[in-house]
């Protein structure tokens, strides 16, 4: 987040050096994007409940928000690798809330925020871990076949790749 505070600061410094004249829309909607931005993560600050198979983890996200945000959700990509039903092992992540479009209609809609998608990201670790409908099916049938089996392939990656 210092990167984003630290651009918001430059462009700051930049628009008392020219002529606001000169400053295109898309200058304009990008700032507000930005300030946006920053405000959601500040609040999102607060500390997150942590339980389930996935508990003592540490998982990487990447977040990529498009020019065109908030009007199209951002993208999110894991970066640490993991054994879950809805994350694939190469961080392709199944959450019907970052679908721009959901045939179930809890997608994407203009009034979602980036606190939406940390809270749908974390229900993905506890009451939202779906093995009904897995991205990863390697995942969700050993969980099927072997409870326990699947706990500690969860907690040897955990201790691998999440530490």
């Amino acid at each position: 987040m210092l990167t984003l505070a630290s651009k918001l600061k430059r462009d700051d410094g930049l628009k008392g050096s020219r002529a606001s004249a000169t400053a295109s829309d898309s200058t304009r909607r990008v700032s507000v994007r930005d300030r946006l931005l920053v405000k959601e993560v500040a609040e999102l600050e607060a500390n997150l409940p942590y339980e389930g198979y996935y508990q003592g983890g540490k998982f990487q996200f990447e977040t990529e928000v498009p020019d065109a945000y908030n009007m199209v959700p951002p993208k999110v990509r894991c970066l640490t690798r993991m054994w879950h039903p809805n994350i694939t092992e190469t961080g392709e992540i199944c959450l019907s809330l970052l679908r721009e479009h959901s045939i179930d209609g809890t997608g994407w809609a203009p009034t979602r925020t980036l606190k939406d998608v940390v809270w749908g990201l974390n229900s993905l670790f506890t009451d939202l871990l779906n093995f009904d409908d897995p991205l990863n099916l390697e995942a969700a049938e050993h969980h099927l076949r072997d409870k326990e089996d699947f706990r500690s392939k969860v907690e040897d990656y955990i201790k691998r790749y999440a530490r």
